[in-house]
Parts: C-alpha cells; sequence; structure tokens
C-alpha cells in the first residue's frame, strides 16, 4: 500500500484547535500530552519506563507542546500569555501542564517539552531506529519566536534594553501557508515568510542512569533541530538500548538553518511517525557504520556533524558524509572529499544549542 504523507497547515479564520484527543488522530496509537506522559527540561535515559511499546512498523501519533508560552519568564500561565498577545484559543494541556507541580528547576532544565519513551519491540544496540515523519497537523493558529538571557547568536546584543526575554508573537496567514510579522512592534502583519513544520526534537534513549539536558544533541539525536525533517522524511538513530525508547518534541513551525535569536517559530503540532527498526547488518551496508543522526529526504541523504565548536562541527559532518558515500555507493574517499567540495551545500543547522549542528544535502539523483 502507497504511504501517504500529510503536513496540513490551518486556515487561521476558520481553525479549530486540536484539543486533547479532538479533531483527526491518524493512528490508532495515540500518545497525548499529560503530565504522566511528557518529561520537561530532560531526554529518556535507559530507566526510564516506556509510556508504549509497539511493533517495528508502527505509526504512533503524539501530541506535543510547545514551551514558548508555559515558561517561567513568561509566567508558566499560557492562558493570561497568550490571551495578552489576542490569541482566541489555547491549548488545554498546556494550561493543565503549567498549572501542574511538575519537578523541574528553571535554569537548569532545558525548557522542552517531550514524550515519554516509546519501545519499539526488537530494537537493540547496534540497529538503527527510522523514525518517519509521516504527518503534522498544527494544534493552533499561532507561535512564539523568542530571544532569552543573552542567548542566541548575539549574546550580550539581545535582547535589547535590558529584558530578560523578548517573545515575538507570530500568526497564521488566512491560506494557512505563511507566517506573519509586523515590521515594527504593534504594526500591520507584512512580514510573510513559508511555513514547513518539523519536530525540532527526535531521539532515542541514552544508555545511562542519569537523563540528559533537553538541549544540547548528541548521538541519541534529541534537539538536533534540522528543518529538512518535514512530512516525508526519515531520521535514523544508532539504538543505544534495548527498544530504542523513541521519543518526539519541541515542535516548529518554520525554521531558519542557524536559529540565530535562540527559538525558531515554537508552535505545538499533533504528529505521526512511523517506527522501524533496521538491523545492524543491513543499517551499515546500507549506510556505514553511523555513530550519529543521519537524516533521509525524498531527494537527499543528510549526515550530520556536531561540537560546540562550530569548525569542529563542520569538520565532522564532512567526515560523515566520506563515510557515506564511501559505504552506500563505495566511493573513492579522495573523490568523495572532492564531490562534497563541488556539489554539496553544508547547512548549519543551529548554533544556539550548546553543541552547534551542521548538516550537508547529498543528492540521490547524483547517485543514480
Amino acid at each position: 500500500m502507497k504511504q501517504v504523507f500529510r503536513s496540513v497547515l490551518p486556515m487561521s479564520t476558520t481553525f479549530q484547535a486540536l484539543q486533547p484527543g479532538t479533531g483527526p488522530v491518524r493512528s490508532a496509537t495515540y500518545l497525548p500530552a499529560t503530565s504522566d506522559t511528557v518529561l520537561w527540561g530532560r531526554l529518556p535515559s535507559r530507566t526510564d519506563a516506556p509510556a508504549l511499546s509497539v511493533a517495528p512498523g508502527t505509526e504512533v501519533t503524539f501530541d506535543t507542546i510547545s514551551h514558548e508560552g508555559i515558561l517561567e519568564d513568561q509566567g508558566r500561565d499560557p492562558e493570561a500569555f497568550f490571551a495578552g498577545h489576542g490569541a482566541e484559543v489555547v491549548l488545554e494541556d498546556a494550561i493543565a501542564l503549567a498549572a501542574s507541580p511538575y519537578e523541574r528547576t528553571f535554569g537548569v532544565d532545558g525548557p522542552h517539552v517531550v514524550s515519554r519513551p516509546v519501545r519499539v519491540e526488537g530494537a537493540e544496540p547496534g540497529d538503527l531506529l527510522a523514525m518517519t515523519v509521516v504527518e503534522t497537523l498544527p494544534r493552533v493558529p499561532y507561535g512564539v519566536i523568542s530571544n532569552r538571557h543573552a542567548k542566541g547568536a548575539l549574546a550580550g546584543e539581545y535582547p535589547l534594553g535590558g529584558e530578560p526575554v523578548h517573545s515575538v508573537f507570530a500568526t497564521v496567514s488566512d491560506d494557512g501557508g505563511r507566517g506573519l510579522l509586523p515590521l515594527v512592534e504593534g504594526g500591520e502583519r507584512s512580514v510573510r515568510f513559508p511555513l514547513r513544520p518539523f519536530l525540532g526534537i527526535m531521539g532515542v534513549a541514552v544508555d545511562d542512569d542519569e537523563r540528559p539536558h533537553s538541549v544540547p544533541p548528541g548521538a541519541h539525536g534529541g534537539n538536533i533541530d534540522i528543518n529538512l525533517l518535514t512530512v516525508g522524511a526519515t531520521l535514523y538513530l544508532p539504538v543505544q538500548v534495548a527498544g530504542a525508547l523513541a521519543y518526539v518534541g519541541d515542535p516548529h513551525f518554520a525554521q531558519g538553518d542557524g536559529e540565530v535569536s535562540l527559538t525558531a517559530m515554537e508552535a505545538s503540532l499533533r504528529a505521526t511517525v512511523r517506527l522501524d527498526v533496521i538491523p545492524r547488518e543491513d543499517a551499515v551496508r546500507r549506510f556505514g557504520e553511523l555513530a550519529g543522526p543521519l537524516a533521509e529526504t525524498v531527494d537527499h541523504l543528510v549526515p550530520t556533524g556536531m561540537d560546540e565548536d562550530l569548525d569542529v562541527a563542520v569538520q565532522n559532518c564532512v567526515r560523515a558524509a566520506i563515510a557515506l558515500l564511501q559505504a552506500r555507493y563505495g566511493m573513492d574517499p579522495r573523490l568523495a572529499y572532492a564531490y562534497l567540495s563541488a556539489a554539496t551545500d553544508f547547512d548549519i543547522s543551529q548554533v544556539v544549542d550548546v553543541v552547534k549542528g551542521v548538516h550537508a544535502r547529498i543528492r540521490k539523483a547524483d547517485f543514480a
């Protein structure tokens, strides 16, 4: 049966919010976002009990909650925060999570809300978990772009005026395809940019007793913020613990490469993701020995490189790209290096998550 992928953007004039359990839910396997089914600020480790257990090939529909509008520096009161920006609807699960006594330390733990893990039967260390984005449904017709606490590419220069956080409220156009911003505070929303929803966080549990911080990405995936991971794209991750313990979060409506101010257009999604297991032997044949995340779109293979030093992140990405071309196509590394220089774009995924990310876009058609 042909796989159908959908990314549906809202019509802002007629939009119905996707409150928990309401509206279209693609998969029979559905994980809502409650204080019992999410982690806030930390990512799963080997000690976390799964929220669900599924067979390989299962599609799971996740309700995700954006952290923007629920954080302490925004009042931890999404009803008041969004009403102050003129929003007519606020998600009930966001309100409930913000009001809950969820134990986290603001400024120590990360900001992101992620699902508790899903165990994939048969996944073992050495295998790859393939997470394919099948559908993304925006749950609200707005999002928030923030710069806070002297973070971002211009740390120390922004936010202006010494304010601790500057949150910009972005709306969705009537045709549902564009985000809207004004040129000046309070002005007409005349700046229009394309929306391409994706999950900033997709990952597998780490082989450690301690839950990792939600901000820096790594071999486990996590907060990789690669904007190519839209509907139809697949993220391959080296399995670190039995069952993989997959999770998602940090939903975006749009993000530029770099994510320079600190966040993108952060907004809640209902996302359906298919979870497949690629056994080690097949994984090595197709991709070589993967040390970290690898993405694939219809048109591109997307190896990644990460490090706190952006130069080192670029080097790691180039090495990963050469190794991928060797494993997948049998290409001589010297020729692969030359090909990458002549034909491949290396993009900065983000520079704001402590560990910086770089990804390459290798055209599959060049090797057809």
